[in-house]
């Protein structure tokens, strides 16, 4: 009898194909340096771009299944154009890295949006959702939408792989749970790099922190700026 087949989990599924789909990416980037085919060859150069383009979509939006179709004709074309020598290039296979951000994201704007897909460029995004108690606490109002509101949208992003609500109690209890290899902070994040790289050398944690230096150029992008204008369009006497 064959032994019972453990059951890959969503999660594990994702990995996999997010780590085939940056070996490709890899290998296409250095197969275009080294391309030396016609006219002809160069299509299938442009083919293989665009599944991969095709698999990140999916990827993105949680379709893994068609995802790992379309990096799978990516790899083969690239393949072909190899072994007939009109490129060459290695396959390089490495786990993605897990980034973390974090935030209320409350009336998410473009601002959440370029900060989300910014951390994406590193890895596998994890987004922590602040609790309604602990924005009360940090900002002294309460959020206009309820924390489940807020992590159901952010949950439905196609830049972040994983969301979860922050701990009550303990900011840093979803971080020791994540362990992630890159916390990505927004150019306006109040946290001090340096204090919590300390903070998270007390919990062993060790892990880059970087912080993002521009702001995305739209006129109305926080969550205060949105609920100024709404009060001067529609509050007014």
């Amino acid at each position: 009898m064959r032994s019972a087949e453990r059951c890959v989990s969503k999660e594990e599924i994702a990995v996999r194909v997010k780590t085939y789909i940056d070996m490709v990416e890899k290998a296409l980037a250095e197969a275009k340096q080294t391309f030396r085919g016609s006219d002809k060859e160069r299509e299938v150069l442009r083919l293989t771009e665009l599944y991969l383009s095709d698999s990140k979509y999916y990827f993105g939006i949680g379709d893994y299944v068609t995802a790992l179709a379309c990096v799978s004709y990516a790899e083969g074309l690239l393949d072909s154009l190899r072994i007939l020598g009109y490129t060459s290039f290695e396959w390089r296979r490495s786990k993605p890295k897990k980034v973390l951000v974090g935030g209320t994201f409350d009336l998410v704007h473009p601002g959440h949006v370029y900060y989300l897909r910014e951390a994406s460029k590193y890895g596998l995004v994890y987004a922590i959702v602040a609790r309604d108690n602990n924005v009360l606490k940090i900002k002294g109002r309460k959020p206009i939408l309820d924390q489940a509101s807020r992590l159901k949208i952010i949950e439905s992003i196609k830049y972040v792989y994983k969301a979860v609500l922050g701990d009550e109690f303990n900011i840093y209890k979803p971080v020791e749970i994540i362990k992630p290899d890159i916390i990505v902070l927004g150019p306006d994040q109040p946290v001090s790099e340096e204090s919590l790289i300390k903070e998270l050398e007390k919990r062993n944690i060790r892990c880059e922190v970087l912080r993002l230096s521009k702001r995305v150029n739209e006129p109305i992008a926080s969550t205060t700026n949105i609920i100024k204008e709404v009060l001067k369009r529609y509050c007014t006497v």
